[in-house]
């Protein structure tokens, strides 16, 4: 169950996830379910930055789907807090393909302008002028408002979709490989970009990643999870530097290291 509260005082997290379930009917008559995520809690602070990470079919991209309102818990609860400021939808998710969540045949700066009209009640000329705003806050500028998404790249196309989350000021960001698509001079840009917008506003971050290169770059906290569950989580540094299970050690020592080569392989 997901719910929204009214924090008591200004410490409190704005993110607290307890004991969450989730679970998948049977593919087949007779089947068992299939349990995606099982007993997960943790807390983000109002502002911080708390990285996800895990092989794939880890159960990391359905706690997020979860926090987002895309999936239904079977059990648990994910609470989120108010910091007192007008909110139209609290989390925001950002994906890896960007291109999936813009309208084809809509203009960059017409999809901003529509979404803020509609969702935010803002009337045109206020609706242009925060569309002007949340394109310079990413990085771009009017030349881009007037493009479609193909006429972009795709760091540009992934810079629209942190505006488009932006622009319903929410209290979490959720990204969800959000770089990984990128080549590894964008990557470091929209890394930038994600820095200064956390350092301008109180906006907290959940980042979902396989890459421990840039968990360690972007957050403060980071929770490991395997098979649904996690199984170590802490400060970023001290999991990443100190890791206390071997699953962890395992992720660390799959990173390759300096002058890495792949091997070819005999037929």
């Amino acid at each position: 169950m997901i719910r929204a509260a009214v924090p008591a005082d200004g410490d409190d997290p704005v993110l607290v996830v307890d004991r969450l379930r989730k679970e998948f009917p049977a593919q087949s008559r007779g089947g068992s379910a299939s349990v995606a995520v099982d007993d997960v809690s943790f807390t983000l602070e109002r502002g911080g930055s708390l990285a996800v990470v895990g092989e794939s079919g880890s159960g990391k991209t359905t706690t997020a789907r979860v926090v987002a309102g895309l999936e239904r818990a079977t059990s648990g609860t994910v609470t989120v807090t108010s910091g007192g400021r007008p909110v139209v939808r609290p989390v925001q998710m950002v994906f890896q393909d960007p291109f999936a969540s813009l309208d084809p045949r809509q203009r960059i700066g017409s999809g901003l302008t529509e979404l803020l009209r509609v969702r935010c009640g803002l009337g045109r000329a206020a609706a242009l002028e925060r569309t002007a705003g949340l394109l310079a806050e990413v990085g771009l500028d009017e030349q881009h408002a007037s493009r479609l998404p193909r006429e972009l790249s795709g760091g540009q196309r992934q810079r629209v979709a942190i505006a488009r989350a932006l622009a319903l000021r929410p209290e979490i960001l959720i990204l969800d490989e959000a770089v990984a698509a990128l080549d590894v001079s964008v990557q470091a840009q929209v890394l930038n970009l994600l820095r200064g917008i956390r350092e301008r506003s109180s906006v907290a971050f959940l980042f979902v990643s396989h890459d421990l290169a840039v968990v360690r770059q972007v957050t403060d906290h980071c929770l490991v999870m395997r098979h649904g569950r996690v199984v170590e989580q802490g400060r970023t540094a001290d999991v990443l530097d100190h890791p206390q299970n071997p699953y962890t050690q395992e992720l660390l020592d799959a990173v390759p290291g300096p002058g890495w080569k792949p091997r070819r392989r005999s037929v």
